[in-house]
Parts: structure tokens; sequence; C-alpha cells
């Protein structure tokens, strides 16, 4: 009896992967021109100006003595100046308490608007925008005429009632004319980036969990909210660079405040008023890196707690 073996195949040889091919010098040239017009203007107005301040936060002038190299000494001035931490620990509670307010205001427009269809919806959605559209000098100075206890009209509207109406440019008003402010400004700039993240989501999920029996509030609450928390983060990010770089509100309600804001209300004022208001440019620019520094520490430890987490919300 013969016993026949079958034969394997031999291996087939492993075929080398193309390398994909070079684009021609005609392609790339065409890709530099368009992106040249950019680079040029990133490099003039941004590259180069943040490297000059960073070279002027390196060095300190005296009357006597001139210029003189200190290296990190501005900044060890900065973080023990008793006016710029002052200024810092007033923006980090006027952001605990406005980020959260933006979120909560934003979220609920936009939950309403995704629910109602009709065209007032739409007229709503316009009207809840429009102050993002507004310039923040002109929003600050029509919020500062509408404060004023002399010519603003709420001394009349509570004067109707018997009461006194709340001095908001006071010292001790003040942080809530401020939050009112910006949180009227950018709620609906905000709401909008959440709208645009609900209209996203499939209905089919609504309908199953219509079908389940979830009424509309658990609706919200299990699918919704979950689902635009990517959006929530990026607003809450948004908001949290903004408020800690907080400078023109402030500075346009500093003359009508009656000494309520000072030149050292928060860092970047206290900035400013050093560059321009003593000619202190290097220190100016110490403190804006400074202040820079501690944005960047804050961002990065809220992206970094959320990423450890998978969401803020979880």
């Amino acid at each position: 009896m013969t016993l026949q073996t079958a034969q394997s195949a031999p291996p087939r040889a492993e075929q080398p992967v193309p390398r994909k091919a070079k684009a021609p010098l005609r392609e790339q040239l065409i890709g530099w021109l368009f992106i040249g017009p950019f680079g040029v203007v990133f490099l003039a107005f941004l590259v180069a100006p943040l490297g000059y301040a960073l070279y002027l936060s390196l060095f300190r002038k005296a009357l006597i003595g001139g210029t003189s190299f200190v290296f990190l000494g501005n900044y060890t001035k900065a973080f023990t100046d008793p006016s710029f931490l002052d200024g810092a620990w007033f923006v980090i509670r006027f952001s605990l308490v406005l980020i959260p307010l933006q979120m909560l205001v934003s979220l609920a427009m936009a939950l309403i608007l995704d629910i109602v269809t009709s065209s007032f919806a739409r007229f709503s959605r316009l009207m809840i925008f429009l102050p993002y559209a507004i310039p923040a000098v002109i929003g600050a100075l029509m919020w500062g005429f509408l404060y004023s206890k002399n010519f603003g009209p709420l001394g009349d509207i509570f004067g109707l009632f018997g009461a006194t109406a709340p001095d908001f440019l006071s010292r001790g008003g003040i942080f809530y004319g401020l939050l009112n402010i910006v949180t009227w400004q950018w709620a609906g700039y905000y709401m909008i980036i959440l709208y645009a993240a609900l209209q996203g989501i499939d209905p089919t999920l609504y309908e199953a969990a219509r079908i389940d029996g979830a009424s509309t509030w658990q609706i919200t609450l299990r699918i919704k909210i979950p689902l635009i928390t990517p959006a929530l983060l990026l607003i809450l990010v948004f908001a949290l660079i903004g408020t800690l770089q907080f400078f023109n509100e402030p500075q346009i309600l500093r003359d009508l405040a009656a000494g309520a804001i000072g030149s050292d209300f928060t860092p970047n004022m206290y900035a400013y008023q050093q560059a321009f208001g003593l000619a202190n440019f290097n220190y100016g620019s110490a403190i804006s890196f400074a202040l820079g520094g501690v944005v960047f520490v804050c961002v990065y430890v809220f992206l970094f707690a959320t990423r450890k987490r998978g969401s803020f919300l979880s």
C-alpha cells in the first residue's frame, strides 16, 4: 500500500509594500503657496511679538544701572507680588462661579430650543446668539449705562415698587455686575455649540427610548446630555481660558465703577498698567507670561483629569 503525502505549496513571497511616491515639486510649491500668507501673518503678528515679549521679560530696566539681565527675576517678583496674586485669586473665584453658570444657562437654552421646532425657535436662537455679535466694548458700555444710579433705568424701575436699585458698580456689587455681563455675552455662543451637538444625535435613539417608556426628562438626562459631553468639555475649556484672561469688561467699566475696579483688578489689567501706564515693559511682559503659565497649567490639569476619567460628567 502506497502512502501518498500531500505536499504543501511553497509559501508565496511577500510582496513589498510600495512606498508612496513623493509629491512632485510643483504640488509642494502650490501647497506652500496656499499656506504662505497665513504663515507670514502667524510669524509676524504672533510668534515674533511673543518672542520679543519673552526676551523683554528676562531683563530689568532701572534708572540707575540701566538694563540688566535678571533671567527669572521678574517671574519670581510676579509670583510674590500681592497685586498679581490678588488679581489671580479674583479671576479664579470669578471662574468658579461664572463657568458653571454659563454652562447651565447655555445648556438649558440649547435643550429647550432642541425640543421646540417652530419658527419662533429659529428667531429665539438668533436673539440669544445676538449678544455675542456685539463687541465687548459696546456691550460693557451699554451695561454700564444700565447699571448707573444717576442716569440708568434701574433706579426708575425699582422706584416704581418703592425699592432701591442694587448698585452693581459698587465694591460689593461689581462681582455680580460683571458676572451678568459676561454670561449675557457668551451664553449664546456656547448655546450654538451645544445646539449643533444636539442636532447631530441620531433621532432613532429618542424613538427607541420612548418605546421603552422613557419620559422627556429621562431622555434628556440619560441620552442627550451624555452624548454632548465632548461639546460641554469644549465650551468649558473655552470659558476657562477666557475667564482667566479677563480684561475687556472691567477695563471699560473702570471709570464708571467709582473706585470699585483698580488697575490691578485682574492680572491682565495689572500687566497693561505696568507696560503702558508705567512704561515698565519688562515686568509687564513677565506678568503676561506668568498668567499664560497659570492658564496652561489649569487647562492641562483639567484635560488630564477628564482624560483619566473619560468624561467630567462620569
